[in-house]
């Protein structure tokens, strides 16, 4: 869902002119003082890009002497000292920056523990690192591997807060239980409000049964029962990833399966299965679809009932997952039993070798006779527009925040203000359904062009479309526009409340190799009373098989029709 900075920001952090009003200087000497703040500011930036650390920091020392209000620059000062090897310099900058609240507080901690280090000092580098995971430093991969560490590796301390044991020379059952007790510190260290939903007691009591069971559970069940305690939180962050983000891993049966008012569908199949495509899923095993579904949310993690209607298909086609839950008994493969478009239904036996869908594989849609409607046309580009001069709309598709290096977002934005105000337009349609997010960061320009294109931000000319994998940034910026903006909300609602508990901080666990993300900030996209689990739309029009199938979209035709 937003922009994470994670391990040491000393290696990646740009210099940042922040003007902080502070302090009263004398009425001849302020304005001479800001200046000459700002060029120290601006010099020692580019004196660090030539890689002379030791002059930027006599900069910004001056400059600090002249704004000690300022944090950024206190947390740039510490930067170049350390750039320079004057690690006992820089740890007082640090604690200043971290005092003033720049960064991330625990960035400094982290920098201090290293300055420590590097000078030799064991144990005040343990305070310190320490200080840092007590704040909720992020990256413990980076911190083990980190050369300033060199002369703490063999020191039990190191093992016991960065967890580096020698996991090749326990047993299974030792090394299950590693990575349980790592899940549990990191969930009570990094999660923003790990015992919203569970309580303490009732998360410990969870976490004792599994150690105690572990012994007699299958890998896979081991594996669900992470799941399971990940989904205690709360939250639709915090969870154990499943598949590869990338699309490598090949552990899902060869079909697409989505949800929609008439059931469970695939939508989409490997050509060797063509068949299926377009055939209602009865049942997994023996047992009802319905039985399914049902045993699969609580290894969903969510931020409201909507999400695990998204989820639940992804999860559905990875065989190891439902052999965990009991409901297969194998681990590769399982039998599905489908019905087609006249009620006769067949049963197959479908691998799990395929990854993510492949173009050639058969749409469900295969035989509409309607064009392929907009929503569905070029879904994985990150954002694009079109001008419908029949119904004089812009349609925005906006499928993910985040950068295309073609036309980075800003650009893509300042494009679509020109062409609304250029354009004989009457109604501008964002499309949001298929976002689940990205870099928070970026939706600023979205925002300003809606709110700066006045001849559409009115009631019944600006349409936004939501559905249930609306999530994260994309979230965050459909609250910024229900806030700021006059939009009328179509579709399903959000797959995330207004406010959220979110962020993706990565763990890898050292036995299984399994990797996490743990959820360490709360986003505020509306008031701080607004307790909504999601956005409603004024206009809903959930998702329906036989409108997918004819190339209907029930969206933009209740949009076409809406009339003030």
């Amino acid at each position: 869902m937003s922009r994470c900075f994670t391990g040491s920001i000393r290696r990646m952090t740009p210099f940042v002119v922040v003007l902080a009003a502070c302090g009263v200087a004398s009425a001849d000497d302020s304005a001479a003082d800001a200046n000459t703040y700002r060029t120290l500011v601006r010099d020692a930036q580019g004196k660090v890009s030539e890689n002379k650390s030791a002059e930027a920091a006599a900069m910004l020392e001056r400059a600090v002497a002249l704004n000690p209000c300022d944090a950024d620059t206190w947390y740039q000062l510490a930067i170049a000292r350390y750039g320079a090897q004057d690690f006992r310099g820089a740890i007082p900058a640090f604690e200043k920056a971290m005092t003033l609240g720049a960064n991330f507080p625990f960035n400094s901690a982290y920098n201090v523990a290293c300055c420590e280090a590097r000078l030799g000092e064991r144990d005040k580098a343990f305070e310190w690192l320490q200080k840092a995971l007590d704040l909720g430093f992020r990256d413990l991969e980076a911190a083990r591997a980190d050369a300033d560490f060199e002369s703490l590796r063999t020191d039990p301390r190191f093992r016991d807060l960065l967890f580096t044991a020698d996991v090749s020379k326990m047993s299974r059952d030792e090394g299950w239980r590693y990575d349980l007790a790592l899940l549990v510190r990191e969930m009570k260290r990094l999660h923003f409000s790990p015992y919203r939903r569970t309580s303490e007691k009732g998360f410990a009591a969870a976490v004792a049964k599994l150690r105690d069971d572990l012994p007699k559970l299958s890998d896979n069940a081991i594996k669900v029962a992470f799941m399971k305690l990940l989904a205690m939180a709360g939250d639709g962050h915090t969870h154990l990833t499943v598949g590869d983000p990338h699309g490598e891993t090949h552990d899902a049966v060869p079909v697409q399966f989505d949800e929609f008012t008439e059931g469970l569908y695939i939508v989409a199949a490997d050509p060797k299965r063509a068949s299926l495509a377009g055939t209602r899923v009865v049942k997994v095993g023996d047992r009802p679809i319905d039985e399914v579904l049902k045993s699969l949310d609580p290894v969903i993690s969510r931020d409201n009932d909507l999400w695990p209607h998204f989820i639940a298909p992804r999860l559905l086609r990875r065989p190891w997952i439902l052999n965990g839950l009991g409901l297969v008994s194998d681990a590769t493969h399982f039998t599905l039993t489908v019905a087609n478009a006249k009620g006769e239904t067949q049963t197959v036996t479908l691998e799990g070798n395929a990854g993510d869908p492949a173009a050639d594989w058969v749409s469900a849609r295969r035989d509409a006779t309607a064009p392929t409607p907009l929503y569905l046309r070029d879904t994985k580009k990150p954002y694009r527009f079109e001008v419908l001069p029949d119904s004089k709309i812009v349609y925005v598709q906006w499928n993910a925040v985040a950068d295309d290096p073609v036309e980075p977002f800003a650009a893509f934005c300042k494009r679509l203000q020109e062409t609304v105000q250029s354009k004989d337009v009457e109604r501008l349609v964002l499309d949001l359904r298929f976002n689940s997010g990205g870099n928070n960061f970026l939706n600023r320009p979205m925002i300003e062009c809606l709110v700066r294109c006045e001849k559409i931000d009115q009631q019944g000319r600006l349409f936004v479309i939501t559905g249930r994998n609306t999530f994260s940034a994309a979230m965050c910026a459909a609250g910024q526009i229900e806030r700021y903006t006059n939009a009328i909300f179509v579709g399903e609602p959000t797959g995330s409340s207004p406010n959220f508990i979110g962020e993706s901080v990565p763990i890898v666990f050292p036995f299984s190799k399994l990797r996490a993300t743990v959820s360490d900030l709360y986003w505020q996209n509306s008031v701080a009373m607004d307790h909504r689990t999601w956005i409603a739309p004024m206009l809903y029009t959930p998702p329906s098989f036989a409108a997918f199938v004819a190339n209907r979209d029930p969206a933009m035709e209740a949009i076409l029709a809406y009339r003030d």
